[in-house]
């Protein structure tokens, strides 16, 4: 039987995992941009709340907006610099994903940089983040544990109701829709790509943030965990927001229970081989169901089986 604190830090890390794939998903519902460059992304999250409890004190929560907000400027960049410029260009999705490859080969490159600084100016040692000992306990068990799903379930409401309820929001589902009709009605699509950017990028940021929480990170975390991202967002459904953060879930709980319960059985010597789980997940997907979870059509499936009449 797995004990109670490792289901409550998988619980923090597929919640974490959820909220980057949200936003790897928005990013490609609306520029059909595969960002790669979420990896680094989500490190910088990790080194920007890391330097802040190291230097300002206090403990990692009071950092998740400064963690969001740094993050999706990133993305803002990111748009501004090099994939606005591409899409303006009709480029090719290959080529917009390879440009996202090498945004994140440079990102990587101002982390060592920025780890360097803190490791020489601070005396930190930047190259192996912990922050687990600065969370607190709740009910007995990790507050990330029940603070990481409630954020979760909040973005999820949040989004939801920008899309849904706001002119900005309704803007953006038309752009994603058709892009050519909504600039007829009068919408700025570069606005809206914009915008995903920024708002994609938060997310990363946000999950990364709250990652740390659960996991130790270094200057390559996000690539050790981009696997993972993708893997929820293609399960969850490439087209669905709410569908890749059920992916994220799923996925996260999986990785990181089933690895325990698999080491247990076979042995330790399995641990490395982790990042196993989402890729075999990811392709059965791509291969019984491309659209994902949000595309199956539930009512009917439930019907199918019998549960429902």
């Amino acid at each position: 039987m797995l004990p109670v604190i490792a289901i409550a830090k998988a619980v923090s890390y597929a919640s974490s995992l959820a909220l980057m794939a949200a936003g790897i998903t928005l990013i490609y519902m609306c520029t059909r941009t595969f960002n790669f460059a979420h990896a680094t992304f989500v490190t910088w999250a990790f080194y920007i709340v890391f330097a802040l409890v190291f230097i300002a004190g206090g403990n990692p929560y009071m950092y998740l907006p400064v963690a969001f907000i740094f993050v999706g400027f990133l993305g803002v960049l990111v748009y501004l610099l090099v994939i606005g410029p591409l899409l303006r260009r009709n480029a090719s999705p290959i080529t917009l994903m390879m440009s996202t490859l090498g945004v994140d080969l440079v990102f990587l490159s101002f982390i060592q940089m920025f780890a360097d600084y803190l490791t020489r100016t601070y005396k930190l040692y930047a190259r192996r983040i912990v922050l687990e000992t600065y969370d607190f306990s709740l009910l007995g068990i990790p507050a990330s544990a029940v603070i990481s799903p409630i954020i979760v379930v909040s973005t999820i409401a949040a989004l939801h109701l920008f899309l849904a309820r706001t002119k900005f929001g309704t803007a953006m589902r038309a752009t994603i829709e058709n892009p050519n009709l909504a600039s007829i009605l009068g919408i700025n699509p570069n606005i809206i790509y914009l915008a995903s950017w920024l708002i994609g990028g938060g997310l990363a940021g946000l999950g990364g943030a709250l990652a740390s929480l659960s996991i130790a990170g270094d200057p390559t975390v996000g690539n050790s965990m981009v696997v993972s991202m993708f893997a929820s967002s293609i399960v969850g459904g490439l087209y669905s927001i709410n569908g890749s953060m059920l992916g994220g879930l799923l996925i996260g709980m999986s990785e990181y229970l089933g690895i325990l319960i698999l080491s247990g059985i076979v042995g330790g010597w399995i641990l490395p081989y982790r990042p196993v789980i989402p890729l075999i997940a990811m392709a059965v997907t791509l291969l019984v169901y491309p659209k994902g979870l949000a595309g199956i059509n539930w009512p009917r499936l439930l019907y199918r089986i019998g549960v429902i009449k």
